[in-house]
């Protein structure tokens, strides 16, 4: 049987927070955080390079209804705090399921995680451990969106591999629109002409700039990670 040779040597994952909470809605669920652990396990057997960065959503969001009457770097601090909890709670499934992997945080908490530091979170990859990204930048008024971008361009990723619920970046919502019409190739400029809810445009002019496709795709189907890494056509590309 032929070795499986992976397309990309190094990617940076995003999650949103609201996919770790799974059927729940809020929270963290145990169920969807090991079905994460399957599907990166099977990227990691192949030899990838894996850094994450998730959302808070699932915990606090500085710009949801609930944060509205409070401060935005009041609420945008909280929503980073989201993230560090979420992503403890991924390194601890992760190595529960043997993949060696470190949490790093744009702001010091030493106690919890390491600080992060470009070099340091680079030798982490070289050494074969899942590296994931806390505290968003560490500065308000930036989505975890903008956040990926800015590490995946630090670490010299590949790619950005977005997992989502859908399959492809629509022309409208497809749980809402019947007849809506799924993209299989983008440019950075369609994103921000039709006003697509990719990324955020910050995120999309960081990728443009630096030339960093990104593919968005649907995390919740079976090996669909996988596909995209072997170089199958899976969900929309971004690209100049």
């Amino acid at each position: 049987m032929p070795a499986l040779i992976p397309k990309y040597k190094r990617i940076l994952l995003k999650i949103s927070g609201e996919s770790l909470a799974g059927q729940q809605k809020n929270g963290i669920c145990p169920h969807a955080l090991q079905r994460f652990a399957n599907e990166i396990k099977k990227v990691y057997d192949l030899g990838v390079e894996i850094g994450i960065v998730t959302g808070g959503g699932n915990i606090f969001r500085g710009l949801s209804d609930n944060a509205k009457q409070m401060d935005r770097v009041t609420a945008d601090h909280m929503g980073m705090l989201a993230t560090v909890i979420n992503a403890l709670a991924l390194h601890d499934i992760l190595e529960r399921n043997k993949i060696p992997s470190c949490v790093m945080t744009a702001v010091k908490m030493q106690e919890f995680a390491e600080p992060y530091i470009i070099e340091k979170a680079v030798r982490h990859l070289e050494k074969k451990r899942v590296v994931i990204f806390s505290a968003g930048t560490g500065n308000p008024f930036f989505t975890t969106d903008t956040a990926a971008v800015l590490r995946a361009v630090e670490i010299k990723s590949d790619i950005i591999l977005k997992g989502t619920r859908v399959d492809g970046v629509y022309n409208a919502d497809p749980e809402k629109v019947q007849d809506a019409f799924k993209f299989d190739t983008l440019t950075y400029m369609d994103v921000v002409k039709k006003g697509l809810k990719i990324m955020d445009t910050t995120a999309i002019t960081l990728s443009m700039d630096n030339e960093l496709p990104i593919i968005v795709f649907n995390f919740d189907r079976t090996d669909n990670l996988k596909k995209i890494i072997l170089g199958e056509s899976i969900g929309t590309k971004v690209q100049g």
